[in-house]
């Protein structure tokens, strides 16, 4: 049990260091930046960040997962990081050469020619993400979650304190102190890139703070593990690609294909705001890859490896059963999580919900290529995923608008789901407890059709049946995994605290 115990701990964990972030940004330097750029300026930063998924899956091409599955493989797990940073390092110093040669090329390509400064900056914010990529991995195999957590939060505290002197402390000394010497650090031509400067500040303090990681001996670097390495992360290139085509391409399909400029970028705000709602599964998703991946990894040669994933798995479907749950039961109060001109858009939540959970399913499921070497499959089903969403997006979006991109994210991780499912059972078979998730999928089922006929009540009544409803799962979940309450005050209470233990 101490092995569940830790892999819940580090998901806690590891989410401080996920929600936090985007916590801060959404709250924090979403209305700031709105509220002191014009739109042409807001703009300018919006769309150059919108690179930023694109670029650091190219820029990272697999290792992450490359260096867990090696660096538990090999004999010596210092090689596998020498050889993996040595790579990483090259490539990163190679793609800063060619944007150095190329930049008036590349700024004229995407319209600003200028501005290549912008350009400039932004790949250098960029290449210092990818590279700190491994350091973080290699906290993440190690088991030391609570260093990785507290690094990305100094992450975006320290972008939002240059923010901060950039944005208010500069501005507010050039008015009323205008001869003060430290001016000479400020210079307002520079306003819109001082994002990215704060941005490549933050990265480049974090990254220092990493340095203790990046015990490289370059001597240690092993071509031919290399050729290993890429032979197997390569397709996770694809796998990540893909994915983010599936993560972006719905709105850039709302844009071009709904009639009217103005009713397009309507469409893709309602769409856009109930997402997030949606996103709550998502955080969960993203929290508990970052612990599940090292541990998958750390378990591979166990002989009771295979039971463990399945364990893994049913407990990862409960905690996704009761979310998606308690997101619709009380979705009468969240919904004010966005404006009410937005609320026409609730009845998609449900799609993204259960859409999102696929995904995590799959994500469970993917240890299946990842631990055969065959990772040629997981680019297969995500290239499988991309043009479910491109062409479902193209054929559904002109009849059923924002609705339809909801539709085609769920028909597109449905059908990822099923084929990762079947071809786990024949390449790498593993027990998962299916009768046990029926049971829970049939009773979540359930509790989802019978609140649709407390919809007319009093909210008050309402919120109370639905709380009912909540409860008879929970204690469903109880009875089911025989859970008592002195289990439930142990797992809280004793909780393993050896952050330098490798599961």
């Amino acid at each position: 049990m101490n092995q569940y115990k830790r892999l819940a701990g580090d998901t806690l964990i590891y989410g401080l260091g996920t929600i936090v972030p985007r916590l801060l940004n959404y709250v924090v330097l979403t209305p700031f930046y709105t509220n002191i750029f014009t739109k042409q300026q807001y703009g300018i930063v919006s769309e150059l960040y919108s690179y930023v998924v694109f670029l650091l899956v190219i820029l990272t091409y697999g290792l992450e997962t490359g260096y867990f599955r090696f660096a538990k493989t090999e004999k010596d797990p210092r090689q596998v990081f020498s050889t993996i940073i040595a790579s990483l390092l090259t490539t990163t110093l190679l793609f800063l050469g060619l944007v150095s040669l190329f930049l008036p090329d590349i700024a004229t390509l995407l319209k600003y020619e200028d501005q290549p400064f912008y350009v400039m900056l932004f790949s250098v914010v960029v290449s210092l993400d990818a590279f700190s990529a491994i350091p973080f991995a290699k906290l993440r195999f190690q088991g030391k979650s609570k260093k990785f957590g507290y690094l990305k939060i100094f992450n975006v505290l320290v972008n939002l304190f240059f923010n901060f002197i950039f944005y208010v402390v500069f501005p507010y000394l050039q008015k009323a102190y205008p001869d003060s010497p430290i001016l000479i650090l400020y210079n307002p031509d520079l306003y819109v890139a001082y994002v990215f400067i704060s941005n490549l500040l933050a990265s480049l303090f974090t990254l220092l703070l990493l340095l203790p990681e990046i015990q490289v001996n370059f001597r240690l670097f092993d071509s031919r593990l290399l050729k290993r390495i890429l032979k197997y992360s390569i397709p996770l290139l694809i796998v990540g690609f893909a994915g983010t085509i599936n993560e972006v391409a719905d709105k850039m399909f709302l844009k071009q294909l709904i009639p009217g400029k103005n009713n397009a970028l309507e469409q893709i705000g309602i769409y856009g705001a109930n997402y997030k709602i949606g996103m709550m599964m998502t955080i969960f998703i993203q929290m508990f890859r970052y612990a599940a991946e090292p541990f998958y990894f750390s378990k591979m040669k166990d002989s009771d490896a295979k039971i463990t994933y399945a364990r893994v798995m049913r407990y990862f479907l409960i905690f996704c059963f009761f979310i998606f749950l308690f997101i619709i039961l009380y979705l009468d109060i969240i919904k004010y999580f966005i404006d009410e001109k937005f609320h026409e858009g609730l009845h998609i939540v449900p799609i993204i919900l259960l859409a999102n959970m696929f995904l995590g399913i799959v994500i469970n499921l993917s240890i299946w290529y990842k631990l055969s070497n065959r990772t040629q499959y997981g680019a297969m089903i995500s290239l499988i995923g991309a043009g479910i969403t491109i062409v479902g997006n193209i054929l559904l979006i002109p009849h059923l608008g924002y609705e339809g991109s909801a539709w085609t994210t769920l028909a597109c991780y449905t059908v990822m789901m099923i084929i990762s499912f079947f071809f786990g059972r024949k390449y790498y078979p593993i027990p998962y407890p299916l009768r046990s998730l029926l049971y829970y999928a049939s009773l979540v089922a359930a509790i989802y059709l019978l609140q649709y006929f407390v919809n007319d009540f009093d909210l008050f009544f309402k919120l109370l049946i639905n709380s009912l409803f909540l409860f008879i799962f929970v204690i469903f979940v109880f009875v089911h995994e025989k859970i008592t309450l002195r289990d439930l005050r142990k797992f809280v209470f004793k909780n393993g605290k050896n952050e330098n233990s490798h599961y």
